[in-house]
């Protein structure tokens, strides 16, 4: 799995002065939970954009004051006007502590349905689980090839070992639906047979 490595310092003074006085010197304010202690920190925006601005599930190494952390991302603030990343939540991975990570789906093979005409339509992008970290990966694979023509593929579908899928079971993430031109030339031999 993709890892980021991000350097990082302590953070001391708090408050609406001392976090303004970081952001124009293009420092992000972050905080790092769930392990023994919660850690405010700071890092430069730029350390950040590998994270923040990619489609993929990373693991970030944060390191601050010599203690090097390993976490994903929880959770993002951004500036109303501007866009620019203001806060970052990260979450301590533990050993022996279950976590709940967003993980992209991924998904292979062509589908029977295509095959016929059919265009196949992504309804979802990625899925909520529950895991310990040893566990976490990149992406779900989730195989098409049997998906059927006006067919979906529902989130009980997803062989995903050692997860605990969080969305509720009965969503279709994928289906195969009619193209126009297809619909066109079922509805125009419907007509030749009467």
């Amino acid at each position: 799995m993709k890892t980021i490595t991000i350097e990082g310092q302590l953070r001391t003074a708090f408050g609406k002065g001392a976090t303004r006085q970081l952001r124009s010197q293009d420092l992000v304010p972050g905080v790092i939970y769930g392990g023994a202690a919660e850690v405010n920190f700071t890092a430069p925006a730029a350390a950040f954009k590998n994270l923040v601005y990619t489609p993929s599930f990373q693991i970030a190494e944060v390191s601050v004051d010599g203690k090097t952390y390993r976490t994903i991302l929880k959770d993002l603030q951004f500036d109303k006007v501007t866009d620019r990343l203001i806060h970052i939540d990260l979450l301590e991975l533990v050993e022996d502590k279950k976590v709940v990570a967003t993980i992209p789906l991924k998904f292979v093979g062509t589908s029977k349905g295509v095959k016929e005409g059919g265009r196949f339509v992504a309804k979802f992008k990625s899925l909520k689980v529950k895991t310990y970290p040893k566990f976490l990966q990149e992406q779900i694979e989730v195989p098409i090839d049997d998906l059927e023509l006006n067919g979906n593929i529902r989130v009980e579908d997803v062989k995903a070992d050692n997860y605990e899928v969080l969305n509720s079971p009965r969503i279709p993430i994928a289906s195969v639906v009619m193209t126009r031109q297809l619909k066109q030339e079922e509805a125009a031999a419907e007509k030749g047979k009467k």
